[in-house]
């Protein structure tokens, strides 16, 4: 089974997001099923990491879309990455979808249009003579066009689409309709018109054969008015027709605390002298105080959605109460000056770092004893992942993948409402499991006794590859 897995971020090159830890390890836990082979855009990150890229096609001018060239490489494992080369649209500085002060791209229609289109060429075999695919599974906003491409060119190829945030949704004026060769006839309510704008993932979720979330809890909270950013009603229309799939994501075997080389001292469960290395360590690289009192993290980016301001709204509560605080990530400008004054205002009880560093992240999970996981909602989230297999119990939302991953009470904490008032009290409840160390040990053993292996979730996407393809076989 060929399989092209079309992404923009994957972390062996390139991560802003859980996007690119998703496409690092699902293709390859896919391996022993399928010909998995992924697409990415020529980012600098991309290319100079390789040290040889065959070329293997040309892709034409196409609208107001550049001509481009598609290469093949591989990583270290093997696994055959393509490589849209166009440095006009990819070799830039900032992140793969804006420039260095945050904003988005002003040609990010064309951008991620081009990537598309070459995308759903490759996957019919006029790029790579040597290679079609059986199916093409696209990821989120910027790839979701694949299947409009596709079918605009008259190809039958099966597509999935997984969107693993929809409050991201590619939109653009009208007029990228023209800019990115799409017909005019597409551009209508049951089309990529969405509120008089063009929405590349409305796009997506019209043209694809199947659709997936990241979570089964997610792929019903779509279906609602409350967290279907307007989508509401046609994600409804293909759940109901058992064409929308939740399928919750892993994490990958470096998890470990007993051998992750990162951390400044491995650990184990029952290891508590181990784990309490990793959080001096931490409180020492963050510039906190000394203390007996329980250490809480936040490893995110600083976005509105992930509740950071409801962590700074029951900061003082926690410091009273004895807790501290440390928190890494990037985002939006105004959480990240918020966090910062919160900082200066009391750097002995919370620390801040700007950016992410995946070793610092990993030792702020192995050295806390609480994970802050305040999201307004949550697709699937990794960090709840993270924190429970290196003995940080989190305190999270009832929603999406939160509250299929964490057991409350036995592996971390639900609340019921994005509010101050219900966040404090998880937080309260973490406090009283702090005090009764026979529970807290239980707990922390619980947790780190999960596993999120990415073997369940790959065999989840093979068995859907397959029956996505049935129909076309049949055909």
């Amino acid at each position: 089974m060929k399989v092209l897995f079309v992404t923009t971020e994957m972390d062996d090159f390139v991560r802003v997001g859980g996007l690119a830890a998703v496409s690092a390890a699902l293709p390859r836990a896919l391996r022993p099923w399928s010909d998995v082979r992924i697409l990415l855009p020529g980012y600098r990150d991309v290319v100079e990491q390789f040290t040889h890229i065959e070329i293997v096609g040309q892709c034409a001018a196409l609208a107001e879309m550049p001509a481009c060239s598609l290469g093949r490489a591989s990583t270290r494992d093997g696994l055959p990455v393509y490589v849209l080369l166009c440095p006009h649209l990819y070799e830039r500085p900032g992140n793969p979808y804006g420039d260095e002060s945050g904003r988005d791209w002003p040609d990010n229609d064309i951008r991620f249009g081009r990537f598309a289109s070459a995308a759903a060429e490759l996957a019919m075999g006029t790029l790579d003579k040597n290679w079609a695919a059986d199916l093409v599974h696209a990821n989120d906003w910027q790839a979701a066009l694949v299947p409009a491409y596709l079918a605009w060119k008259g190809a039958k190829l099966p597509s999935i689409l997984t969107i693993h945030n929809l409050a991201y949704q590619g939109l653009f004026p009208r007029d990228a309709l023209r800019r990115i060769g799409a017909p005019e006839s597409s551009f209508h309510i049951d089309g990529l018109e969405f509120y008089d704008k063009l929405s590349f993932l409305k796009g997506g979720i019209v043209y694809a054969s199947h659709l997936t979330t990241v979570s089964a809890t997610y792929a019903k909270e779509i279906t609602t008015h409350e967290l279907g950013c307007g989508l509401e009603g046609l994600l409804r229309r293909r759940s109901d027709a058992e064409q929308l799939t939740g399928i919750l994501n892993g994490i990958d075997e470096s998890w470990d605390p007993r051998a992750c080389t990162q951390l400044a001292q491995p650990f184990g469960a029952g290891d508590w002298e181990g784990k309490q290395a990793n959080a001096n360590y931490v409180r020492k690289q963050f510039g906190l105080a000394l203390s007996r009192g329980p250490l809480f993290g936040l490893v995110a980016r600083l976005v509105h959605q992930k509740g950071v301001d409801l962590v700074l709204s029951a900061a003082d509560q926690i410091i009273e109460a004895g807790g501290q605080i440390v928190v890494t990530g990037s985002g939006e400008p105004e959480i990240e000056h918020a966090l910062v004054e919160a900082h200066r205002r009391r750097p002995d009880a919370i620390g801040v770092v700007i950016g992410f560093n995946d070793a610092q992240a990993r030792r702020i999970f192995a050295g806390s004893d609480f994970t802050l996981m305040p999201s307004r909602f949550e697709p699937c989230g990794l960090s709840q992942m993270y924190a429970q297999r290196f003995g940080s119990l989190p305190i999270g939302h009832q929603t999406g993948g939160l509250a299929e991953t964490i057991k409350d009470g036995e592996t971390g904490f639900l609340f019921s409402h994005p509010s101050a008032e219900s966040f404090l009290g998880g937080v309260r409840r973490a406090f009283d499991a702090f005090r009764a160390k026979d529970r807290l040990d239980a707990m922390r053993r619980s947790a780190m006794a999960r596993t999120f292996s990415w073997d369940l979730s790959a065999a989840c996407y093979s068995a859907l590859y397959r029956k996505t393809i049935a129909p076309s076989i049949i055909a």
